[in-house]
């Protein structure tokens, strides 16, 4: 299984460095259209690779994703933490209730009782 995932890791790596020596050229990234920038007079702007948005634009759209389904899955955790603590609760006063029924019983058979 390990080879299958370093000859997939492999091929992508391939692929990724294939594109970005295909994609090679510059283009310029404005941060609002022109007629709009030049109303606002935000002329911002900033020449780069095209691999380099590609890979951008991949990677901010990972990490959108990652952050929506980890919001989105906020009120199962929160579930989990809930039941996981109600769990430990029940399982002092489990304990709690044993010690006070094997109170008066020899050692031994308190620790053969609770074995069972």
């Amino acid at each position: 299984m390990r080879y299958i995932r370093y000859a997939f890791l492999g091929a992508m790596a391939i692929v990724l460095i294939a594109v970005a020596l295909a994609n090679r050229g510059f283009v310029t990234l404005r941060l609002l259209p022109a007629e709009l920038a030049d109303l606002l007079g935000l002329t911002h702007s900033i020449q780069l690779p095209l691999f380099i948005v590609i890979f951008g634009g991949i990677a901010a759209g990972l990490l959108i994703g990652f952050f929506w389904e980890w919001l989105r899955e906020h009120k199962v955790r929160a579930e989990a933490n809930r039941k996981a603590s109600e769990v430990k609760k029940l399982e002092r006063e489990l304990r709690r209730v044993k010690g006070q029924r094997d109170e008066g019983k020899d050692e031994v058979l308190a620790i053969l009782d609770e074995a069972r």
